[in-house]
């Protein structure tokens, strides 16, 4: 695996070229490559930090990282968890959940961590601690589950 370069930030400190970025790797993952027509600025975007994992000047992995009672109460989240085509099989993945749940410690604190995840995606989460809470439901014509990382 290429080594990745990261950037955190908090929306406010987010360069119009690193904003641009993460936008164009959203709409390539979750709406072109999924199918799926959603409302992706969601008005959280601005409450959030955000990880940036860079392979040069390429962004290759991304999530969004929630503090607590923006999207779950008493809880902090990970979101829009993502790694660009160009970079899956390396490793980008794995090392993007590792960066993010310490980043979401060392910014909010040891807060449980729920996230919505796509089913199909259930072992992966599992291997870094993740539960299955509640069952699974439909959103945007794919099928997801709600998991917790317990502090």
């Amino acid at each position: 695996m290429a080594e990745l370069t990261w950037i955190q930030k908090h929306f406010a400190d987010l360069t119009p070229d690193e904003l641009y970025a993460v936008i164009r790797l959203r709409n390539e993952v979750f709406v072109v490559e999924q199918n799926c027509v959603f409302q992706d600025a969601d008005n959280k975007d601005q409450q959030c930090y955000h990880l940036l994992g860079y392979v040069g000047n390429e962004l290759a992995a991304y999530a969004r990282l929630v503090p607590p009672d923006v999207s779950y109460t008493g809880k902090t989240s990970i979101g829009r968890v993502i790694t660009s085509p160009a970079h899956r099989r390396e490793g980008a993945g794995k090392a993007l959940m590792t960066k993010a749940i310490t980043e979401c410690n060392n910014i909010f604190g040891k807060f449980p961590i729920k996230i919505g995840a796509q089913l199909y995606l259930k072992k992966f989460y599992e291997s870094f601690g993740f539960s299955q809470v509640g069952e699974e439901y439909d959103e945007d014509g794919i099928p997801h589950i709600h998991m917790i990382k317990e502090r």
